[in-house]
């Protein structure tokens, strides 16, 4: 899709993501995605992870893109479901299944809000050529459910209900998602919070303190509150 005027450069890209694809994300990357994608998220990871259940279909039909997410979903008069929006959830919560998770499943991408560490890119995602990839703000479930074009299965509805459960989806110009980690476990906020850091003194530079605060309110960075 290449680069908008002014704007981060643009991909599109099929299910299953193939490791030539995975290798030319760069941080910053938008992505839409077309193929399969499933959820999974912790109801998923105890139920395989810990429990040692086997899986309920092949992975290999599911393609390689695990979305953390909960969907809108309703039931159709005539059978089948309805997608409005899916709404992302914070994946920092999942990193200590996800290197069972990775061997198991063979994903290839992450799909979540707010991202983890370099640490935890570098540990868990980079021995098994995987990235994550961010959800852009908030409020974006009713844009990225536009992407979803078929429910293709979903499994352990009954058990897990609507958020837990794994649902698989037949999407289209699935998006926008930002490439927050890429192939060497770099990560886009950690990067750009940096630069942001290194400049905060600057700016504040002469600035006196605040008339009023409340108990334990600082804005010296060097202060730690609990």
């Amino acid at each position: 899709m290449g680069h908008p005027a002014g704007g981060p450069r643009q991909v599109r890209l099929k299910t299953p993501l193939t490791p030539e694809a995975i290798a030319g994300l760069e941080l910053g990357t938008v992505v839409y995605l077309d193929g399969r994608v499933y959820t999974g998220r912790e109801r998923v990871y105890q139920r395989l992870v810990d429990e040692g259940a086997a899986p309920p279909v092949d992975f290999a039909s599911l393609g390689n893109v695990n979305f953390h997410c909960s969907p809108a979903a309703a039931r159709r008069p005539g059978g089948g479901y309805k997608v409005g929006a899916v709404t992302a959830t914070a994946s920092f919560r999942f990193a200590k299944w996800l290197d069972a998770w990775f061997e198991m499943s063979g994903a290839k991408a992450i799909i979540g809000k707010g991202g983890m560490s370099s640490e935890v890119y570098r540990r868990y995602f980079v021995p098994h050529g995987a990235v994550y990839l961010t959800t852009v703000g908030y409020g974006t479930g009713a844009l990225l459910g536009r992407g979803v074009k078929r429910v293709a299965a979903v499994h352990w509805l009954e058990e897990f209900g609507i958020a837990q459960a794994m649902w698989v989806f037949d999407v289209e110009a699935f998006g926008p998602f930002i490439v927050e980690s890429d192939a060497a476990g770099n990560s886009l906020f950690e990067r750009e919070n940096a630069k942001i850091a290194s400049r905060l003194d600057a700016l504040y530079a002469g600035s006196k303190p605040a008339i009023l605060g409340r108990y334990g309110e600082t804005d010296d960075r060097g202060d730690e509150v609990i």
